[in-house]
């Protein structure tokens, strides 16, 4: 089972009980995610299956959309509302104004540290086993960018926002910075991630729609059930060129040779189909019209 299925995640679970979910309600082993999302965010979740998985390296620096409330008079020590307050809590009373004009500074390329309760590795580690043990833990900041943050509906301890972020960027420690920038504190209270490059939240789907589908007689799924729900091929990586193979072309790539692409003379990487549904490959320029396959993923 080769697809790309972008599921709504709910809250409460991590990525990593979506991804075990999911294999086993579609019978698929081989099951990767393109981008973690916190256990208390919910949202777009891709997910690739079978041979598709093979498709993750092209999303490794993948921008980010998001939706989420932030809520001022207190940080806590996860950044976000799953944890302990890290200081007395204050009363917050703040315009719309104020928060913008405090948040300008983060806006544009930053240095950004991540949380303390984070996936990122200390010595082969991760950051938040040290953290609940109470073991010193000491982050490098990472260069980011925040592209667009917006700000709307501020009651004065509370205020939505959209943000458009690259890679790796945490926006609970964004909210951890604007309430100390603010001198207040502050913290994630909601987080909902409604896109990843590509793959929106309208083309998302529930766990529990996946898990309507209708048994076999034996109650096991069949494979084409969810076809009506997996994101059509050829809305996958549609900065690369699509070009539908020829079947003597087909033949060669299917076992790694190359091919002549004439009308893509100057595209670094081009999306190979059989047909209109089967993506066969994605192919690099070697030199001139000369394409390699990069990644087979039909044999």
């Amino acid at each position: 089972m080769d697809a790309v299925l972008i599921v709504d995640k709910p809250a409460g679970m991590t990525s990593h009980d979506v991804v075990a979910r999911v294999r086993r309600i579609v019978g698929e082993k081989s099951v990767g995610h393109l981008g973690t999302l916190d256990p208390m965010a919910t949202g777009v979740l891709p997910l690739v299956l079978g041979r598709f998985t093979r498709l993750a390296q092209f999303y490794n620096d993948a921008d980010k959309r998001y939706e989420g409330t932030i809520r001022f008079g207190w940080a806590t020590d996860t950044y976000d509302a799953e944890g302990q307050p890290a200081g007395p809590k204050q009363t917050a009373d703040l315009s719309l104004q104020q928060v913008q004009d405090a948040a300008a500074e983060f806006v544009g390329e930053i240095a950004q540290y991540p949380p303390l309760f984070s996936a990122k590795k200390i010595g082969g580690i991760p950051a938040h086993r040290l953290a609940r043990k109470g073991q010193p833990v000491e982050l490098k900041p990472k260069q980011v960018e925040i592209k667009e943050l917006e700000f709307y509906n501020c009651d004065g301890q509370t205020v939505c926002f959209r943000a458009w972020v690259s890679s790796g960027t945490y926006l609970r420690s964004l909210a951890h910075d604007l309430g100390k920038k603010l001198g207040l504190g502050g913290h994630l209270a909601a987080l909902k991630r409604t896109a990843v490059r590509e793959f929106t939240i309208d083309e998302s789907h529930s766990l529990e729609q996946l898990e309507q589908k209708p048994p076999t007689s034996d109650n096991r799924y069949y494979v084409n059930s969810f076809d009506d729900l997996f994101l059509h091929p050829r809305l996958v990586l549609p900065e690369f060129p699509a070009v539908t193979a020829t079947p003597e072309s087909v033949a060669k790539i299917r076992h790694g040779g190359a091919v002549n692409l004439p009308e893509f003379s100057k595209a670094p990487l081009v999306r190979v189909f059989a047909g209109q549904r089967e993506l066969l490959a994605i192919a690099r320029r070697v030199a001139g019209t000369l394409f390699q396959p990069k990644v087979v993923l039909q044999g």
